[in-house]
C-alpha cells in the first residue's frame, strides 16, 4: 500500500510539475531576495540603531514620548525590512532603556530608604525584577509597542510584510491587466492608515499601561524626574558610543533611498515612468522585483572598505564586500519563500479546477448585504484566523477565495482583497501568532493575558481604519465603485482538463 502510495504520488508530480513549477517561484521571491539583501546590510553596519536611536531622542524621555518614539522607529524600519528583523533590531535598544529606568529607581529607593530608614519592599513585585507596579506596567507596554507597531508599519509598503507581497503577485498572475497596484498608489494608501492606527494604539496602549494623565506628555523639559534623567543618559550614551556615521553605513542608506525612489517613480501613474522611458516596448517586463534584485546583488559586490583596509594574505589584497553569503542567509526566511510558493500553486490548482469559483457561489448569499458589510465581515474572518495560523498561509489561503466571491458580486476584486490582505497583517493577541510577538514576549516582562488585553483593542483600532481608508480615498484612488473590465472572469476547467 505504501509503494503504491509512493508511485501514484511521485507519477502526479510528474504530471503537474509544469504546472506547478511555472506559479511556485515568482517576482515575489525576487523581490523578497532583494529586500532581505538591504535588511542584511542595515543590519550588518548598524544603520537601524543609529534611525531608533535618532528618533527616541528628538521625541524626548517622558514615558508616554518614548514609547512613541520606539514605536515610530520601528515602524520605520517594518516599512522596508521584515517586521520579525525590524523587532529584532529595536527590542535589544528597548530592553536597555527598561533595565536602566530599573536601575535608576532601585537605586532612588535606596537613597530614600537610607535617609528615612524605612523599607519599600512591599512595592516589590513577587519576581523582585521591578520597584512598583508602575515600572512593570510601564516595561510591559514598551514591549507590546514594539510587537504592535512592526505590523502597523509593515502594512505601509508592498515590501513591508509578506502578504502585501503575495497579494501583488496574486493581482500580477491573476488578474494581469490590472495596473493600479503598485507601490505609489498602495503607499498613498495604507501610509494614513499606518499613521492613523500608530496613534490610536499609543493612546491605546499609553492608557492601559502608563495612564489616562496626558497632560504629563507635555510638562516642561526642566521638571524631569530622575528616572527620566537615568533614561535619556542610557539613551545619550548609546547613540554617541555609534559615533560618526560610517562609510558602510552611508552606502547602506544611498541604497536604501535609491531602491524606494526607483520602486516610487518606475509607474507612479501621475507621470511617465522611468520603465517606460528606458524600456519603452517592454515596460511591464520591469516591476519592483527587477529594481530589488538588481541593486540586492550589488551589495555582494560593492567592497566595504577602501583596498589598502582590506584582508591582506599571501601578498594580495581581498576585497571584503557589504554583505556575504552566510549573512544573508542568517536572515533570509526562507521558510517564507517556500510557504508562499506553495500557496501560489494551491491558488493556481484552485482556479483551474474550479473550486475557488464554487465556494464563491456558495458565499453569494452575502450579495444581498452591502458591499461594505460584506467587506467587514471578510475582514473579521481573516483577523481572527490569522490569529492562530500564519500571515502568509492565512492570506494564501484567502486569496483565490475572495477573488472569485468579488467577481460573482459584481464587485471590484480591489475593494475585497485590499482590506483583507492589510487586515491579515493584525496578528496581536497571542505569543504564538506571529514572529514579532514571540520575540518580545521572550524577553519576559509580558502575559500572555496582557497580549491579549492589549491586543483586542489594537485589533478593532486596525481594522476601523482600514476601512475608513479604503471608503475614502481609497475609491477613488483605486476606482472600487466600479467594476474593471479587467477583472471579468475567464472560462473555469475542471480538474480532468487539469
Amino acid at each position: 500500500m505504501c509503494l503504491r502510495s509512493s508511485t501514484f504520488f511521485i507519477l502526479l508530480i510528474s504530471l503537474c510539475h509544469v504546472q506547478v513549477a511555472g506559479v511556485y517561484f515568482k517576482d515575489f521571491h525576487l523581490l523578497l531576495i532583494g529586500v532581505i539583501c538591504l535588511a542584511t546590510s542595515i543590519e550588518k553596519w548598524g544603520l537601524h540603531r543609529r534611525i531608533a536611536l535618532r528618533l527616541v531622542t528628538v521625541v524626548g524621555v517622558n514615558p508616554g514620548w518614548l514609547m512613541l518614539g520606539f514605536m515610530s522607529s520601528c515602524a520605520i524600519l517594518s516599512m522596508w525590512v521584515q517586521n520579525t528583523s525590524a523587532v529584532a533590531m529595536v527590542m535589544p535598544i528597548v530592553e536597555a532603556v527598561i533595565q536602566q529606568i530599573l536601575n535608576a529607581e532601585g537605586e532612588g529607593e535606596q537613597r530614600q530608604q537610607a535617609r528615612t530608614g524605612t523599607s519599600n519592599l512591599g512595592l516589590e513585585l513577587e519576581d523582585g525584577r521591578y520597584q512598583s507596579r508602575r515600572e512593570h506596567m510601564m516595561c510591559k507596554g514598551l514591549c507590546l509597542s514594539i510587537a504592535y507597531s512592526s505590523s502597523i508599519g509593515g502594512i505601509s509598503t508592498l515590501p513591508g510584510t509578506s502578504p502585501n507581497l503575495i497579494f501583488a503577485e496574486y493581482i500580477n498572475q491573476f488578474y494581469p491587466e490590472c495596473t493600479s497596484v503598485n507601490f505609489g498608489n498602495w503607499i498613498i494608501l495604507c501610509l494614513p492608515i499606518s499613521v492613523i492606527a500608530l496613534l490610536l494604539t499609543w493612546i491605546w496602549l499609553h492608557w492601559m499601561f502608563i495612564g489616562s494623565d496626558f497632560r504629563a506628555l507635555f510638562r516642561p523639559s526642566g521638571e524631569r524626574s530622575g528616572r527620566e534623567t537615568a533614561t535619556a543618559r542610557v539613551i545619550e550614551e548609546e547613540y554617541s558610543m555609534l559615533g560618526p556615521m560610517s562609510p558602510q553605513e552611508i552606502v547602506t542608506g544611498a541604497m536604501f533611498i535609491l531602491m524606494a525612489s526607483l520602486w516610487v517613480f518606475r509607474d507612479p501613474g501621475f507621470i511617465t515612468g522611468w520603465s517606460s522611458l528606458f524600456f519603452p516596448q517592454h515596460s511591464g517586463h520591469v516591476s519592483d522585483a527587477t529594481v530589488a534584485i538588481l541593486l540586492g546583488v550589488m551589495f555582494f559586490v560593492m567592497p566595504a572598505h577602501k583596498p589598502s583596509t582590506d584582508l591582506q594574505k599571501d601578498g594580495r589584497s581581498y576585497g571584503t564586500a557589504m554583505i556575504s553569503w552566510k549573512e544573508f542567509q542568517a536572515c533570509m526566511p526562507w521558510e517564507v519563500a517556500l510557504l508562499v510558493g506553495g500557496g501560489f500553486a494551491l491558488a493556481e490548482g484552485t482556479k483551474v479546477s474550479g473550486l475557488s469559483s464554487y465556494v464563491a457561489n456558495l458565499l453569494s448569499p452575502l450579495g444581498s448585504l452591502p458591499v461594505i458589510a460584506t467587506v467587514t465581515i471578510a475582514c473579521v474572518i481573516v483577523t481572527s484566523v490569522t490569529e492562530v495560523a500564519s500571515n502568509a498561509a492565512t492570506i494564501t489561503i484567502f486569496l483565490p477565495i475572495l477573488g472569485p466571491l468579488a467577481e460573482s458580486l459584481h464587485v471590484n476584486p480591489l475593494y475585497m482583497l485590499i482590506p483583507t490582505t492589510l487586515c491579515t497583517s493584525f496578528a496581536y493577541l497571542l505569543p504564538s501568532s506571529n514572529p514579532s510577538n514571540a520575540i518580545v514576549f521572550s524577553y519576559g516582562h509580558l502575559t500572555t493575558m496582557d497580549m491579549v488585553k492589549a491586543g483586542i483593542g489594537v485589533n478593532v483600532i486596525c481594522v476601523l481604519a482600514v476601512l475608513f481608508a479604503v471608503t475614502t480615498w481609497g475609491i477613488p484612488l483605486f476606482d472600487l465603485d466600479t467594476y474593471p473590465d479587467w477583472a471579468r472572469t475567464p472560462p473555469q476547467t475542471n480538474f480532468s482538463t487539469w
